[in-house]
């Protein structure tokens, strides 16, 4: 009997792993395809990867697809491999980590872009130039990978230098699970959120008061303001990766029995459903300027 029980708990223990890893495995393979689709017509026209804007957006598709790979992988691996090489691990964390900041401060840039367009038109096209856009996008890769760099360095501080040779599962808690890594994180997440955060009223209450003080198109500063808040709307999904620690906090005492059901639910709706649900929305602005290239002929 006591055999019986043990071996239809093990075959529950691998169903119920499969079925997790094929959910996000399924979800990671749609966002993919998705943000895909718009990287593929992208590169197809000249007619964006010309715009600074959309320069801007592409970018924040490309780095969602490869947050989303990245962390997918890393959670496979943690049901599928249980001795990752630290320094291959160390690695992972750091990309997946700096993919997840550089999506506000690329949201952030976005905004800052659409404020120019609209507060200083007559200089957009002076300051917001292609080759300053890739500017842009170089320190926002060298701003978002900091805080991976810094909680290495605090590793090799406050571990020996042993400790890189070791192999462990590959996880963020296990490696880095020292109080001043927590400490470090808290403030990192707080600075960011905060600076990003600063810019979008920013730039959302100046496009407001230039808009009633200045007689310029009101369909542009609509447009102007609906966008930056679109970039609020997508900071608020990308955020909720932030409270995924308080919410496993806060309901894994009220239901011990199922903490790993509600780990792997709050993964789910603050870290992948927020990539999901991001291409989706602003899409439909990429959406309308595909269908507007299309229709217009070219003149010659």
């Amino acid at each position: 009997m006591n055999s019986t029980m043990f071996l239809f708990s093990v075959q529950e223990k691998y169903a119920d792993a499969f079925a997790k890893n094929f959910i996000i495995v399924l979800l990671g393979i749609i966002i993919m395809s998705i943000n895909g689709m718009f990287v593929w017509t992208f590169f197809r026209s000249s007619v964006f990867y010309n715009d600074p804007r959309y320069i801007l957006y592409i970018h924040l598709v490309i780095n969602d697809m490869l947050m989303v790979f990245f962390s997918v992988s890393l959670n496979v691996m943690a049901y599928a491999w249980q001795n990752v090489p630290l320094p291959f691990c160390a690695t992972l964390l750091i990309i997946t980590a700096t993919t997840h900041k550089n999506t506000p401060l690329t949201l952030a840039g976005m905004a800052v872009e659409r404020y120019i367009a609209i507060c200083r038109p007559l200089h957009h096209h002076q300051i917001c130039t292609v080759h300053r856009t890739y500017i842009l996008i170089s320190l926002i890769w060298g701003v978002g990978v900091l805080p991976g760099l810094a909680d290495l360095i605090l590793l090799s501080i406050v571990r020996p230098f042993s400790v890189f040779t070791t192999a462990a599962s590959c996880s963020t808690s296990i490696l880095y699970s020292t109080q001043y890594h927590e400490i470090q994180t808290r403030f990192m997440n707080g600075l960011y959120s905060s600076v990003v955060w600063v810019i979008l009223v920013f730039t959302y209450c100046q496009v407001v008061l230039f808009a009633a003080r200045k007689s310029i198109s009101k369909g542009s500063a609509n447009k102007a303001r609906s966008t930056i808040l679109l970039h609020g709307v997508q900071l608020l999904l990308c955020m909720l990766s932030y409270i995924t620690p308080v919410m496993d906090m806060f309901l894994s005492p009220f239901f011990p029995v199922h903490r790993t059901k509600i780990t792997f639910f709050n993964y789910l709706i603050t870290n992948i459903m927020p990539r999901l649900l991001s291409p989706l929305i602003y899409g439909e602005f990429f959406a309308c300027k595909i269908i507007i290239v299309k229709i217009v002929p070219s003149k010659f």
